[in-house]
């Protein structure tokens, strides 16, 4: 989680970090956003290196954050499900459908983009360990926030 492929790599990861990571630190806390940031993207590294290994790829080696700053994307979904992120700068998405239209794109990568060097894998696990981390650990139905629509979200201070 701390060794990246490159300067963009970290660049792109740093730049989710501080544009989402921000905001849900100031939600739920330093102390459980530092938890929540290394849990999710040492299950999502974990979970992949098993998948790899069981699945015959021996050579695997993963790089980057990607795993915990997909997990802040879903948190920031979570808590933030009427914010507008533009795509491109030009395009508004709801937070909730830029995640789900996320794990659509990762799905069809990883079904589809066998060895382009980009662990889709490891990105999906950090949104189901976000998932399995809301629900177990905090105690919020992460589906019941993405179908609401009124001001503020679901958790409202």
């Amino acid at each position: 989680m701390f060794t990246h492929g490159g300067f963009s790599h970290i660049l792109f990861n740093m730049l989710g970090l501080f544009f989402f990571g921000m905001q849900v630190e100031r939600r739920i806390g330093s102390y459980e956003f530092l938890l929540f940031y290394l849990l999710t993207g040492v299950l999502a590294g974990i979970l992949s290196f098993v998948i790899y290994y069981l699945t015959g790829s021996y050579n695997v080696i993963l790089l980057g954050a990607s795993g915990s700053i997909f997990a802040i994307l879903f948190a920031f979904a979570v808590y933030f499900p009427n914010a507008q992120i533009y795509i491109m700068g030009i395009f508004p998405i709801r937070a909730p459908l830029l995640v789900i239209g996320y794990t659509v794109l990762e799905l069809f990568s990883q079904v589809t983009s066998a060895r382009t060097g980009v662990a889709h894998l490891t990105h999906l696990a950090g949104f189901a360990f976000a998932y399995l981390y809301f629900i177990i650990r905090l105690r919020i139905n992460p589906i019941d926030s993405f179908k609401h629509r009124g001001p503020g979200g679901v958790w409202r201070n």
